[in-house]
């Protein structure tokens, strides 16, 4: 009987069992993705969280406690500078499991472990933070701007013809024909006004014109005499 037992041996001896979370939680932060059968998932998901919870705080002696499972520098550095701050703001859960079938050969039920690529926002904020936004995300928010932007635009009415030609200013030639007719309105007005006076100051200058001939006439008259007495003599 499973009496104060509190993790699955996995079938194996103690030295077996630790050397198996070492190497396979090495290759979990190294991959970020491991796959395996779901019974070792669940044992090194738990060992992988409580290092990363670990490495939230960057100093000697946690690198010193987490060295004793991983051997490999460049995998403890990476778990202190960019695994463990990714999730500084997120209080646990940092692993996934993603049912993936069975195994062919024995029918074990295989699992795919992970870890979570988003950020948890800090407490307090009311939107995510910019480092913990998703794709998803980002999309939503650009189609929202793109949404309200449109919106923002009036919408442009059709204009008739009749309403340009309306609109539109007038041709030079009807310009020309308004000034003309102003114009002619000006002399009909002048010729309206004329006084009576005018009138009979021209007619008395056609009637000059005849008693001029006239005078002309009686001019030669004494030519006539004088003609008539030469040849009297």
């Amino acid at each position: 009987m499973k009496h104060r037992v509190g993790y699955n041996p996995l079938g194996r001896k103690p030295a077996h069992r630790k050397a198996l979370h070492r190497n396979m939680v090495t290759s979990l932060f190294n991959h970020e993705r491991i796959t395996t059968t779901k019974a070792k998932a669940r044992e090194i998901r738990r060992t992988a969280e409580k290092m990363i919870t670990r490495a939230k705080i960057d100093s000697v002696h946690n690198r010193r406690m987490i060295a004793r499972d991983i051997k490999d520098g460049a995998i403890l550095a990476k778990l202190f500078v960019d695994i463990a701050p990714r999730y500084k703001e997120r209080p646990g859960g940092y692993t996934r499991v993603l049912k993936i079938g069975y195994r062919q050969g024995d029918a074990a039920e295989m699992v795919l472990l992970e870890l979570v690529e988003e950020e948890m926002p800090a407490k307090g904020t009311k939107g995510d933070s910019d480092s913990g936004r998703s794709a998803k995300a980002k999309k939503s928010s650009s189609s929202k701007s793109s949404e309200t932007k449109s919106e923002k635009k009036p919408a442009r009415k059709a204009v008739k013809p009749e309403e340009k030609a309306a609109d539109a200013p007038p041709a030079d030639d009807a310009i020309v024909d308004e000034g003309a007719s102003a114009e002619d309105a000006a002399a009909e007005a002048v010729s309206e006004d004329v006084p009576a006076d005018a009138a009979a100051a021209e007619e008395q200058t056609d009637d000059a014109e005849p008693e001029a001939v006239d005078n002309s006439g009686s001019e030669d008259e004494p030519e006539s005499s004088e003609g008539s007495e030469t040849d009297k003599a």
